[in-house]
């Protein structure tokens, strides 16, 4: 089950369950569309693999599988390479 962070690990812009604006990788680092192209070039900082849209959990599921409310920053940014 994805856990669904709830921020860019970039710059901590909210991301709630239903945001269309994350983007994940397969270890669900998490991060917003912009960074992602702006910042990323498409390619998780953190173990090199692609950045995906992340589903939208059906609203009616939010309650039995809440999303995460732990929230994961690189304290100096995002940039691009591992």
């Amino acid at each position: 089950m994805l856990e669904l962070r709830p921020n860019c690990e970039c710059c901590d812009k909210d991301l709630p369950p239903e945001s269309a604006e994350a983007m994940i990788c397969t270890f669900e680092c998490t991060f917003c569309r912009d960074c992602v192209t702006d910042h990323l070039g498409g390619i998780c900082p953190n173990c090199g693999g692609n950045l995906s849209t992340r589903p939208i959990r059906p609203a009616s599921k939010l309650a039995t599988y809440p999303p995460s409310t732990t929230r994961v920053l690189k304290p100096k940014g995002c940039t691009r390479g591992v």
